[in-house]
């Protein structure tokens, strides 16, 4: 009855709630980082490594096992950082995007730039799925993308949907891997772009989707992709995937994601609505947002393999 009386006492105290209710915010989003990449599996092996540990020596009482379990823990300040240093990186600069929630990042921009650049882009994925051309078009936003087109062609052109469709024809010279495109300019083509670690993608997806989600799990930028194989397209956005999109949804989404304020195009459809915040954030390793139809077969894509 004691610890009892103790414990809401504590629990009385507005500081204590707050105190609890931030550790478990804070286990929460690890967990979620984490979910659907190898770190999961890693800490559930670790966990059930230690605890096994931990119960056995204690039941037999192996002081020496005790002893080693006590030594070994400040050890573990060096392991976690280095054994799941990815997760880790990725989860700061997720943590460092949070600017975007709270203004928008394309508020230095003119709108009818970006407007013009998102026709130039559904026009031009339009007619690349149509003639089955698998392309990989990325859309640079608040996070800079150097690294990645230092790598590639510089082309710094005025975008254009037949430049985009002339650079993903087949047997083209730069027809590989990506293209970067900045406001209204495309940066660089034939650029090599990081896969996503995501288990449950690297199962379903070919290598020109999981390169889309990698680099919207290392940046804020989305991805355009246009299956080869099924001449499917689909946008990725913070490490999550769209599939089965057709030009005006393909369009709105955009326009959503670039947060652009919905207005009546040229094509009449219905007012864009803003996708709910918690898609954002949901704990599952899902990587399609839509109902694919069951279109899961592997892409046949070597966008990302360079001869």
């Amino acid at each position: 009855m004691t610890n009892l009386g103790w414990l809401l006492e504590r629990m009385a105290d507005p500081r204590s709630i707050i105190d609890i209710l931030t550790v478990a915010v804070i286990f929460y989003w690890l967990l979620w980082v984490a979910q659907g990449t190898r770190a999961l599996h890693l800490i559930r092996g670790i966990l059930t490594l230690l605890a096994l540990l931990l119960l056995l020596g204690k039941i037999l009482d192996l002081s020496t096992l005790q002893w080693l379990l006590r030594a070994v823990s400040p050890a573990l300040i060096v392991a976690v950082p280095v054994i799941f240093q990815p997760e880790l990186r990725r989860a700061f600069e997720q943590l460092g995007h949070t600017s975007s929630w709270l203004r928008n990042p394309f508020q230095q921009q003119d709108e009818p730039v970006v407007d013009r650049a998102i026709d130039e882009i559904v026009r031009a994925a339009a007619q690349l799925s149509r003639l089955r051309y698998g392309a990989l078009m990325v859309i640079e936003r608040e996070t800079g993308l150097q690294d990645y087109v230092s790598k590639g062609v510089m082309l710094n052109a005025d975008i254009s949907r037949q430049l985009l469709i002339n650079i993903f024809f087949p047997n083209s010279p730069l027809h590989d891997a990506a293209v970067i495109i900045q406001g209204d300019r495309i940066l660089a083509a034939s650029v090599v772009l990081p896969l996503t670690d995501n288990i449950s993608a690297s199962s379903q997806l070919g290598t020109r989707h999981r390169a889309a989600i990698g680099v919207t799990e290392e940046s804020d930028a989305l991805a355009v992709v246009v299956s080869e194989e099924t001449g499917q397209m689909s946008v990725a956005h913070s490490g999550r995937l769209i599939r089965n999109l057709d030009q005006d949804r393909l369009r709105r989404v955009l326009r959503t994601l670039m947060k652009i304020d919905s207005h009546t195009d040229t094509t009449k459809q219905t007012p864009t609505k803003r996708f709910p915040f918690a898609d954002f954030f949901r704990p599952d390793g899902a990587t399609s947002r839509t109902s694919s139809n069951g279109l899961k077969a592997r892409e046949r894509d070597s966008a990302q393999t360079r001869p």
